[in-house]
């Protein structure tokens, strides 16, 4: 499913047919259009149309979503993504001040809808969760390891496997060891209020975190955010409803965003 997901994406406006994509993935149109359904929540056709470069002025129109109204009703880092429930803690600033010094983070590759993906975590939760569709595996893993560099990696995706199972499929519980600055906690903490299939603006960010005038600084904030996915940067556009930067790949961003609409608009309580 990433790699037609990937060819959808590469076509732009173009629409491709489903014998096309099907022969593209060695599959019948039939089995095709069963298993993207199934895995995607809607046909390959109708998941074409959230890829549109008009869709992201769309979500902004019709699916914006102001934190401080989603903060008062409840939603909160401890609220369901999708069918995901994530629990965090940070770490203290003495710890993100040194670097990881003493830490020891596990480190491992899986696949994902959205490409490779390579999960990092310690002992309390998943602390990293990088794609590397765009960007090369080499380049993910030293981005990664370049934010802890006091920190002792170590190669077991084994231990890894129930939270990355968890985190890449959607279903179950995860952990995340956030480790970060403290504005950037609070800037992804804030992102976590955004619902699955709504998406906000940098400065309804930095307004939701009590410092409206520190746009630039909320932007740099999100790209720096390790856990991408499940933080969920990729809900954040600028005001004009240009998707703005993905710290993985702006493919990806769209698919992100394009893989949540799909859900959201098939989801029993939204038809």
């Amino acid at each position: 499913m990433r790699r037609a997901i990937a060819a959808i994406d590469a076509a732009g406006e173009r629409p491709l047919s489903l014998t096309d994509l099907a022969a593209d993935m060695n599959m019948s149109p039939a089995h095709f259009q069963r298993l993207f359904s199934t895995w995607v929540g809607v046909s390959p056709k109708r998941y074409q149309q959230y890829l549109t470069l008009g869709h992201a002025k769309t979500l902004l129109r019709d699916r914006f979503t102001t934190l401080n109204t989603a903060q008062s009703v409840g939603l909160s880092g401890s609220g369901r993504l999708h069918d995901l429930f994530v629990r965090w803690e940070a770490m203290s600033p003495g710890d993100y001040g040194r670097g990881g010094a003493g830490l020891t983070i596990t480190w491992g590759w899986c696949d994902s809808a959205f490409g490779p993906a390579l999960v990092m975590g310690t002992d309390r939760g998943i602390c990293g969760l990088a794609f590397s569709a765009e960007t090369g595996a080499q380049a993910a893993m030293d981005d990664l390891m370049a934010r802890w560099p006091g920190a002792e990696f170590v190669e077991d995706p084994s231990a890894l496997e129930p939270w990355a199972t968890a985190a890449l499929g959607m279903t179950g519980e995860t952990r995340l060891h956030m480790i970060g600055a403290p504005f950037q906690l609070k800037v992804w903490e804030a992102l976590l209020t955004i619902p699955s299939g709504h998406v906000t603006t940098y400065s309804e960010i930095a307004q939701s975190i009590g410092n409206p005038k520190a746009v630039r600084a909320v932007g740099t904030a999100v790209g720096r955010n390790p856990v991408s996915w499940l933080i969920p940067c990729h809900r954040a556009l600028r005001k004009s409803g240009a998707l703005g930067g993905y710290h993985w790949g702006l493919p990806v961003k769209r698919a992100m965003l394009a893989w949540e609409s799909a859900r959201a608009d098939a989801a029993p309580d939204a038809r």
